[in-house]
């Protein structure tokens, strides 16, 4: 599925994607049920709430295939979050995403 176009640049792609104020938080899901991880929409986690929530809406959940897009998304901080582990925790999730049985539901709180 082709979602659309991305530049080169995080903030354009986020323009693409609809804003989530009325979206306080997603919990990450795996697929034993677990919580693995919380997003809030706030300063600093707001931009990838927006964009997993985009995904989930677009593919259903955070597929290889969503994971692939988000990083796109993510453009310039992608390459950051390679040359950096550990500094962006939502780009690191979504490189660890190769197969469907890692797949993460996302739940609006």
């Amino acid at each position: 599925m082709q979602l659309t176009n991305f530049s080169d640049t995080f903030s354009d792609n986020l323009a693409l994607i609809p804003l989530m104020d009325a979206v306080a938080a997603i919990d990450l899901v795996d697929q034993s049920g677990a919580s693995v991880a919380k997003i809030e929409n706030k300063p600093g986690q707001a931009g990838s709430l927006r964009v997993y929530c985009w995904l989930a809406e677009k593919l259903g959940a955070i597929t290889p295939e969503a994971a692939e897009a988000g990083l796109k998304i993510y453009a310039e901080h992608t390459q950051d979050a390679r040359t950096n582990p550990g500094k962006h925790p939502n780009i690191d999730r979504l490189f660890n995403i190769k197969t469907p049985d890692q797949t993460l539901q996302v739940k609006r709180l």
